[in-house]
């Protein structure tokens, strides 16, 4: 999984934890961890009473993340995917890939193929043709097209199968969504309600240390170091997608999004940031919207129930009426 390091950062007037512990309002102990995982680095930050039960909500939210990292990860040649991909089948499969394969296919099917898991023989393509200094060919990519397509792939509780040959899936646009949710949830069952969760994606927990709504800012993806706009978070999670930090062409024109149509990145967007009920929804939808282009996403935001902030080519963003911009 290589991704970016950042694209969303809680703000100091968000009130993020500088220090590995930290005791706020209400009595509540606040608790850090910082771990590499998921090809970034990703923060958990957390809040209870009780200074033992924080940290072993914290053991339990790690956890949680190495199980999608385990199932879901392309450079571990144990994981579940890569079998997959090697094998072309894979029996028994965990709770973890079926619910994130389940829900791929899912979004795939009411998005009209918008998102699709099975884009990896394009990543491949275009990965090797950048190690050797160029973009892959019109006829590579048709080749490499004719093994992408999401119908190929079936899924039984016992069995997964990819039926159409060459295929391949990569979790990358959806994996970090469901670990980020999977640490959440873990969370609230050790009693955690006050915590902030960076597992590739956001997703929030009551309040920060001074008793105020988390802030989040979206990076500009043309400078880094520079905030587009900031979110009052308001308890839905928080996914971003750009082009910025996994290219093929230093142009940015092409990139680790892929649509599924054309065999090429899709040509009008920088950055789509989703907020959704769920990590693992808003991770494919920022796909499905940056596929779409900028004159379908209001429509499909309002289909989708989910609010959209989006940055062209040349930097100007807009977004969707229900986004809270400190």
């Amino acid at each position: 999984m290589q991704r970016r390091q950042f694209l969303i950062a809680p703000l100091a007037l968000g009130g993020a934890v500088k220090a590995s512990q930290r005791t706020g309002g209400g009595g509540l102990v606040w608790r850090q961890r910082a771990l590499l995982g998921l090809g970034t680095t990703l923060t958990l930050q957390a809040a209870h009473a009780d200074a033992a039960q924080v940290e072993r909500a914290l053991d339990a939210a790690v956890q949680a993340i190495r199980q999608v990292e385990v199932a879901m990860n392309l450079h571990r040649t144990d994981s579940e995917l890569v079998r997959l991909n090697s094998q072309g089948f894979l029996d028994n499969p965990s709770n973890e890939l079926l619910t994130v394969l389940n829900t791929a296919q899912y979004v795939s099917r009411r998005s009209g193929g918008l998102f699709d898991l099975s884009v990896q023989p394009l990543w491949s393509l275009y990965n090797q043709a950048r190690q050797e200094g160029r973009l892959p060919t019109s006829a590579e990519i048709a080749a490499a097209r004719r093994c992408v397509g999401w119908q190929g792939l079936q899924i039984r509780p016992q069995r997964i199968e990819l039926r159409r040959p060459g295929m391949a899936l990569t979790c990358n646009g959806i994996a970090q969504g469901r670990a980020t949710d999977a640490a959440r949830a873990a969370l609230r069952y050790h009693g955690v309600s006050n915590a902030l969760i960076n597992a590739g994606e956001f997703t929030s927990l009551g309040h920060n240390a001074q008793g105020q709504a988390w802030t989040l800012g979206i990076e500009d993806p043309r400078d880094e170091s520079r905030l587009l706009a900031a979110l009052h978070n308001d308890g839905r999670s928080v996914a971003t997608s750009a082009d910025n930090r996994s290219h093929f062409s230093d142009d940015h024109r092409h990139h680790h999004i892929f649509d599924p149509t054309t065999g090429d990145s899709p040509p009008s967007l920088s950055s789509v940031t989703v907020l959704a009920p769920s990590a693992m929804l808003a991770d494919a939808l920022t796909k499905v919207m940056f596929v779409a282009g900028p004159k379908r996403i209001a429509a499909l935001a309002r289909l989708w129930q989910v609010d959209v902030l989006w940055v062209d080519k040349q930097g100007v963003w807009q977004a969707t009426p229900g986004l809270s911009l400190a």
